[in-house]
């Protein structure tokens, strides 16, 4: 059984950053070796949604539908509901997560 996968607006957005910050700082070879691997692993999901471990930002708020997965130096933040992967994040795993999740949490207020 296949699950759909949703990129949320967040988490395209989130890409885009990523995808601006790699290629201003490395090269768009690196920017293509990243995109691939976080395809890769968005793509796996597909095969093991529960796989991945309940991020530890998220846990301490008692919100542990959120798992995640790390591909390179990248952290993709999902929820499993029914049929369907939905993709909240996807951030550089050196960021401070605690504070991204305020900004959000902030901006959709």
């Amino acid at each position: 059984m296949s699950l759909k996968i949703v990129i949320l607006e967040s988490a395209e957005h989130d890409l885009n950053d990523l995808r601006a910050y790699i290629v201003k700082n490395f090269s768009h070879k690196i920017w293509r070796n990243t995109y691939a691997k976080l395809k890769e692993s968005i793509r796996n999901l597909q095969d093991f949604p529960l796989a991945g471990p309940i991020p530890e930002e998220l846990e301490k708020l008692n919100l542990s539908q959120y798992r995640q997965v790390v591909s390179g130096l990248n952290r993709i933040i999902y929820e499993v509901r029914q049929d369907t992967i939905y993709i909240h994040i996807i951030v550089d795993s050196r960021r401070d997560m605690n504070a991204l999740l305020t900004r959000r949490l902030l901006r959709v207020s």
